[in-house]
């Protein structure tokens, strides 16, 4: 082959591998974008596939449940009560409560009126029904006179006082004031709502802007209760705190509550960070607090050098959403994961099956087994979402286990999510607040409500004790009942 041919040829194969050199760029690309439409899709797919269960999603979003979701068996119970179940009858009123007595007498036989006929004596042969109505005007109008005299030395009127107490409450007594404010926290009604209720039911016609007064002045009698509770917060051994968005003229605001042994605060702040920790509960505070993983929290927990007990609960639903995400290196360190959880529960729920050693001796089995399965010691590279919770486990891990060395914490927050439910109805009802009034007159409603709940107190009563309390210029009674 002649020199040219040679050269020809080469030329040739650099054109070739040129082109092979392009096609293997160009085919790289591809894949490129290939595996980021593949995660990015994975990541979708993902998120499509959280629930309630495996998410922070209200239970309101399970709509459509979620495909390959077992339907729950259809139970065989019969609805009501089930055979064999003693039946619950309402106490009869006793004679004292009853006001009105209405007697039915046969005057004849109803076989055939020639009978002959004599009263039954005994309460056997006696019949009674006890029926409860509303009156038509279930309210009393009370008129107040000052009477004035004239005196003749000091050659002018003088008027008779009426009492303080009186006048401070105005149209509504305390009765019907607290029935406002009853109506306002706990049957979340709206200002219309009331006025309605008043007018149609009550028989009495108010203006909106009243029934903002009447709750003004509510606000005004739970003042000094609730700074109360404000102070006694830092003094707490154990808390549990938690927050949930709120809404101001538009305006983002956060629902902030926590709840003690004995009693719950609410408090509605514009923030939602550590400061509000920080002004409720300073940077001395000495007890352990329970709390979801949120940010604001651990940096609380690390700057004042606060026990924080994070909750098991959302770290279980972290731990589900794992399980269920598409990725099998994923899944496989979530279900170990949860392995592990499922046998430190198992573990706690037999606590009074087993003894005291071999009941510390399964924990710390339990313990260990988490860990384990939480860092992995090889087997790399992990996914992001192994990565993310393993560096949590790292540096907070403990975190999620101090209720082990301290029995009276509670594992998971579930105290103050019961604690703040009726809130969130109430939020999605009346849609959040106007003014710095507002907030006031339902943080300081909610701590009364979720107070008085906790001890199983009629609010209505503590309400009224509270308000009759203002009007007469007296001290509210406590929230917290005195145990002694």
């Amino acid at each position: 082959m002649s020199w040219f041919a040679n050269k020809k040829r080469l030329r040739q194969l650099e054109e070739e591998n040129t082109q092979l050199r392009q096609d293997k760029a160009r085919l790289e690309s591809r894949v490129a974008q290939l595996q980021a439409q593949n995660a990015r899709l994975l990541n979708q797919l993902a998120a499509a596939r959280k629930p309630s269960a495996n998410s922070s999603k209200p239970p309101s979003s399970d709509i459509v449940k979620p495909k390959g979701q077992r339907r729950k068996k259809k139970s065989k119970r019969r609805i009501g009560a089930q055979k064999g179940h003693p039946k619950h009858e309402r106490p009869a009123f006793s004679a004292d409560q009853v006001d009105q007595r209405v007697p039915f007498r046969l005057e004849r036989c109803p076989v055939d009126p020639s009978h002959r006929i004599s009263p039954a004596e005994g309460p056997e042969h006696q019949r009674t029904l006890q029926q409860i109505e509303l009156v038509a005007n279930p309210f009393k109008v009370l008129e107040y006179t000052a009477y004035s005299i004239w005196c003749h030395d000091c050659g002018r009127y003088h008027q008779a006082p009426l009492p303080k107490h009186i006048v401070k409450a105005g149209l509504f007594g305390p009765r019907l004031t607290s029935l406002a404010v009853y109506l306002k926290g706990k049957i979340h009604a709206s200002y219309s709502g009331i006025r309605d209720f008043f007018q149609d039911v009550v028989g009495l016609t108010v203006s909106r802007g009243y029934v903002a007064k009447l709750l003004h002045k509510a606000s005004q009698a739970f003042a000094g209760p609730y700074e109360n509770l404000i102070e006694l917060l830092p003094q707490q051994t154990r808390l549990n705190s938690d927050e949930t968005g709120h809404k101001e003229n538009g305006q983002r605001y956060w629902i902030w509550c926590l709840r003690a042994a004995s009693f719950v605060v609410f408090k509605i702040d514009p923030s939602r960070g550590t400061q509000v920790l920080m002004r409720i509960l300073g940077q001395d505070f000495k007890g352990i607090l329970g709390c979801d993983y949120y940010a604001a929290y651990r940096k609380y927990a690390r700057q004042c050098s606060v026990l924080v007990q994070f909750c098991l609960a959302h770290l279980i639903r972290d731990v589900k959403y794992l399980c269920e995400f598409p990725d099998l290196q994923v899944q496989r360190y979530g279900k170990g994961l949860l392995a592990g959880l499922r046998a430190l529960f198992w573990t706690l729920h037999r606590k009074d099956q087993l003894s005291a050693p071999a009941f510390e001796i399964e924990l710390n089995g339990a313990h260990e087994q988490i860990w384990r399965a939480a860092i992995p010691s090889s087997g790399g590279p992990f996914h992001r979402l192994i990565h993310n919770l393993a560096e949590r486990f790292y540096k907070h891990g403990e975190a999620y286990f101090q209720f082990i060395t301290t029995p009276a914490i509670d594992p998971t927050n579930n105290v103050v999510k019961q604690a703040m439910r009726f809130v969130v109805i109430d939020r999605h009802i009346t849609q959040g607040t106007r003014s710095v009034r507002g907030r006031q007159i339902c943080e300081r409603l909610w701590t009364v409500l979720a107070t008085c709940a906790l001890h199983k107190r009629s609010p209505f009563q503590w309400i009224y004790q509270a308000i009759s309390a203002y009007f007469k210029g007296s001290k509210a009674p406590s929230l917290i009942p005195d145990s002694s």
